[in-house]
């Protein structure tokens, strides 16, 4: 059984992510500051699973910290989570962002490196991309000024990380994920954002549990069909199991290059009012929303071409945009 360290591991990607490789077989230990999770979920997930992960509470900011871990913890590769992620919030905190999302990278990286641990999963965005020349989003693309710092911060993790593979013979891939929501088809786990949320969905869910009054659509002047921003909303588990396939290849020496990276979505635009309307769909009941001024680092429209990632990691989306919209609605009701 190949043990596997799990940074964010309590986080919404993270935890979906871990219930996976535990049902896969392998042996999971966590890391996770708890800044944006709760402590609860690694009981979820062992409700789940029937395993309960290890767990250590580390700010990967702290270079002993991280240190003192690879000391005394064996592991077979890392899938890095753990960062900072809103788009509007970047903007207004640059460096709180640089100094999680990279030095937190770089201490992973050089006691992997110290300790010739191969195998690095990196949790990458398709805002590398920025706003694309062509639509569907294809690796070829050209990686453009990010729009945001958030964006910037995985443009300079992939930098660091295909440099560190070309020097020390690491291996790693990094996945560029596009939307991802839902949640669990147990409903113990899902996205809960602590305080107001920045990502669609849960900001939706909470709007429709009344949680907030009503919701706000960034930008109706957009060059699309009715005006909104389009993105490609993928399933949580679809992602989850992404990893394992990503991971697996590396396990299994299927990779081509040191540093390979593949585009994670369905394949599908649609705009927030189409989300808006497929969740009143799913819910049966209206949404409250109100058009205000767009948000500072949105782009127009991003989705992906998926075509290398089923190709490479024979890995597909299975679950449609209705099924996790229904998934967050079901999930949001539990809290």
């Amino acid at each position: 059984m190949k043990r596997i360290l799990v940074t964010g591991g309590l986080g919404f990607i993270g935890s979906h992510t871990v219930v996976a490789l535990q049902n896969k077989g392998f042996e999971v230990v966590i890391i996770d500051n708890l800044s944006n999770s709760k402590i609860d979920v690694l009981e979820k997930i062992t409700e789940i699973t029937g395993i309960k992960p290890l767990f250590h509470k580390i700010d990967l900011r702290d270079k002993a910290e991280v240190r003192s871990f690879f000391d005394t913890n064996k592991v077979a590769g890392v899938i890095h989570f753990a960062a900072f992620k809103a788009v509007g919030e970047s903007i207004q905190k640059p460096l709180a962002y640089y100094e999680n999302n990279i030095g937190s990278l770089v201490y992973l990286l050089q006691e992997m490196k110290n300790r010739n641990i191969d195998h690095f999963i990196f949790s990458s965005s398709c805002t590398v991309y920025g706003q694309a020349d062509a639509l569907p989003i294809n690796e070829n693309a050209p990686i453009k000024k990010a729009a945001s710092t958030y964006g910037n911060t995985k443009q300079i993790g992939e930098e660091i990380i295909a440099e560190s593979c070309k020097a020390y013979h690491m291996n790693a891939i990094a996945l560029r994920y596009f939307n991802p929501i839902g949640a669990h088809e147990s409903i113990k786990i899902g996205e809960l954002p602590l305080g107001i949320p920045q990502n669609l969905i849960p900001f939706i869910t909470q709007t429709a549990a009344g949680l907030r009054t009503e919701l706000a659509v960034f930008g109706a002047d957009y060059d699309t069909p009715d005006g909104t921003a389009i993105r490609d909303y993928i399933h949580v588990v679809d992602l989850a199991n992404a990893h394992i396939a990503a991971l697996e290849r590396l396990l299994n020496k299927k990779n081509k290059t040191n540093f390979e990276f593949f585009n994670v979505g369905t394949g599908v635009g649609s705009s927030v009012l189409e989300v808006i309307t497929a969740f009143e769909k799913a819910a049966g009941k209206p949404l409250n929303y109100k058009i205000v001024d767009r948000r500072e680092g949105d782009i127009t429209a991003a989705y992906a071409d998926t075509t290398t990632a089923n190709k490479e990691l024979n890995w597909k989306t299975e679950k449609s945009l209705e099924e996790a919209l229904a998934d967050a609605w079901k999930w949001q009701q539990q809290q």
